[in-house]
C-alpha cells in the first residue's frame, strides 16, 4: 500500500493455481495432474480512477524456475541481491473495466526490498499438509508502471503458502490481515477446518528480526459484503474494528482495507477473507472462466 494509502498492488504467483476452473475439471478426470500445466500470476491493481486486474493461467511450457528465479509467460520474478524485482508484461481479464484507464496491460516493475527475512513455515491445519510462512513481513515496495501510468512507493509484505491438497478439503473458511506496527508487523491467520475447529495462527514480527506469538482474543465481526460474504477480524479486547474500503468483492472471496487495534496499536490493516464452502457452489464455478484467461 502506498505511503499516501490512495494506491496497493497485490501479486499472487502460482503454480497449481487453487481457484483455477480449468485446474479443477483437469483434477475431476481422476487422473494424474501437474499443477505447472496451470500455473498463473495475479495482479490487482487500485487506484483513485479505477481497479485494474488480470490473471492469466499458463502451460508448463511457460513455466521456467529455480532457486532465484521464477518465469510464468512475459512476467517474471527473480531476487537481484537482497532485493525481489518483479517484471511484469500482462493483459487484463476480459469483462473487467480496464477500459476505464485506457489500456488492457499491466506493464512495469515491483521491486520489493525486504526489511526483515523469516525462514520458518508453519502448518495451518493439524496434519500439516498446509504450511504458510512470512518470508519477508516487513518490506519497502516500490512500484513504477507504464501501462498504466502509476508510480509510487510504501509499506509491503511477502510471503508463500504451500499444500497438498485442494484448500476446500481442508478449510471451510479463513481471514488473514496484516498491519504495520511502530516497532515491526502482525500477521494473523483465523482458519476453520471442515470440522468446526477454529485456530488462530498469529506472529508479531519486530524491526529487529524476532518472530513472537501475537494474541488478539476479540474475534470482531465485520461487514458483509456486497455479495454476502461474512467476514471478521481479530482486535484488543474492548476495541472495535470496521472496513475502511473494500478492494476486491468476489463471491466467494473478499480483499478489504480495516481499521482495528492489534497489541495496543490503532493500526490499519490489509485483510482477506475466504469462503471456501461458497467457492464449491455450482453458480460460483460457472463465474469463475469470466475472471481468468488461459493463455
Amino acid at each position: 500500500m502506498s505511503d499516501d494509502g490512495r494506491y496497493a498492488i497485490s501479486l499472487i504467483a502460482m503454480l497449481g493455481s487453487v481457484f483455477s476452473p480449468f485446474y479443477a475439471r483437469a483434477r475431476a478426470t481422476g487422473g494424474a495432474i501437474d499443477p505447472l500445466e496451470h500455473s498463473a500470476l495475479n495482479v490487482s491493481l487500485y487506484s483513485p480512477r479505477a481497479k485494474v486486474w488480470s490473471l492469466n493461467e499458463r502451460g508448463r511450457r511457460a513455466v521456467h524456475r529455480d532457486a532465484t528465479s521464477l518465469t510464468l509467460g512475459a512476467s517474471s520474478l527473480h531476487w537481484e541481491r537482497d532485493t525481489l524485482v518483479i517484471s511484469l508484461a500482462e493483459r487484463t481479464t476480459p469483462f473487467l473495466p480496464a477500459r476505464v484507464l485506457g489500456d488492457e496491460r499491466i506493464v512495469g516493475t515491483v521491486r520489493v526490498h525486504p526489511r526483515v527475512r523469516v525462514d520458518e513455515p508453519h502448518a495451518l491445519d493439524g496434519a500439516g499438509a498446509h504450511l504458510w510462512w512470512s518470508a519477508a513481513p516487513l518490506c519497502r515496495v516500490e512500484v513504477e508502471l507504464t501501462h498504466p501510468a502509476v508510480r509510487w512507493s510504501g509499506e509491503g509484505y511477502h510471503d508463500a503458502n504451500a499444500g497438498d491438497g485442494p484448500l476446500e478439503e481442508t478449510f471451510r473458511a479463513w481471514d488473514w490481515s496484516r498491519a504495520t506496527t511502530p516497532d515491526g508487523s502482525v500477521i494473523l491467520y483465523d482458519a476453520e477446518t471442515l470440522d468446526g475447529a477454529r485456530a488462530l495462527h498469529g506472529r508479531r514480527v519486530t524491526a529487529d528480526g524476532r518472530v513472537e506469538r501475537a494474541e488478539a482474543p476479540r474475534r470482531a465481526t465485520l461487514a458483509r459484503t456486497v455479495w454476502g460474504v461474512e467476514r471478521a477480524t481479530r482486535t484488543d479486547l474492548g476495541a472495535t474494528a470496521t472496513v475502511r474500503e473494500t478492494l476486491e468483492d468476489a463471491p466467494f472471496y473478499a480483499r478489504s482495507v480495516v481499521d482495528t487495534r492489534l497489541l495496543g496499536h490503532n493500526v490499519r490493516a490489509m485483510h482477506e477473507t475466504l469462503d471456501l464452502q461458497r467457492f464449491q457452489r455450482s453458480w460460483v464455478q460457472f463465474l469463475l472462466p469470466f475472471r481468468t484467461r488461459r493463455m
